[in-house]
């Protein structure tokens, strides 16, 4: 019987990411039009071109980080830019995970576009405590939602466990995406 990704943070994953960031994440505000506790810096609008915090997924720092936590490397595909979505694939022996950050410029806009994700990928488990709100979809991939930025991790291209020691797709997803957060102080 496959193991199932387990909502919710483990306390190793979680001290590597902070650790190889260098702090934990910024408070998240509670679902209503304002956050209920100022960020440091106010989230900013998509753009042009997309944020160092979207841009921050597919650098060779954050494959490390993502190799390091996984005990397994990946060919990162060159990153694409296009209806302010910005990704990556991450290439293993076993399949392709894809990194995908949705950047918006409101908080309705946000939340309608992660309300839309839950039904379309048709979500299955919410996560506690990772981001502003997250959820596991049924191949094990990983939504979750930061300020204006929606991350995607999407394991669907995995086919058998990965890593060293081996874990499900599923896991991994849950394990990157507490990388990737673990890194995102605000934008």
């Amino acid at each position: 019987m496959p193991r199932r990704a387990r909502p919710g943070l483990t306390p190793l994953a979680v001290l590597l990411a902070i650790a190889a960031c260098g702090g934990p994440a910024a408070p998240a505000p509670a679902r209503a039009p304002a956050p209920a506790r100022a960020p440091a810096r106010a989230p900013q609008p998509a753009g042009r071109s997309p944020s160092a915090i979207s841009r921050m997924i597919c650098t060779p720092k954050t494959a490390a980080e993502i190799a390091q936590v996984m005990g397994a490397r990946a060919a990162v595909a060159p990153p694409t830019w296009a209806a302010h979505l910005y990704s990556c694939g991450y290439r293993y022996g076993e399949g392709t995970m894809v990194l995908s950050v949705k950047e918006l410029s409101s908080w309705p806009q946000t939340y309608a576009h992660f309300d839309q994700l839950a039904g379309a990928l048709h979500e299955t488990t919410p996560v506690k405590g990772l981001g502003q709100g997250a959820f596991i979809v049924r191949d094990g991939s990983v939504v979750v939602r930061k300020d204006w930025k929606i991350l995607l991790v999407d394991i669907s291209g995995v086919h058998g466990e990965v890593g060293s020691p081996p874990r499900p797709p599923g896991e991994v997803a849950l394990y990157v995406a507490q990388v990737i957060l673990g890194c995102w102080a605000g934008d």
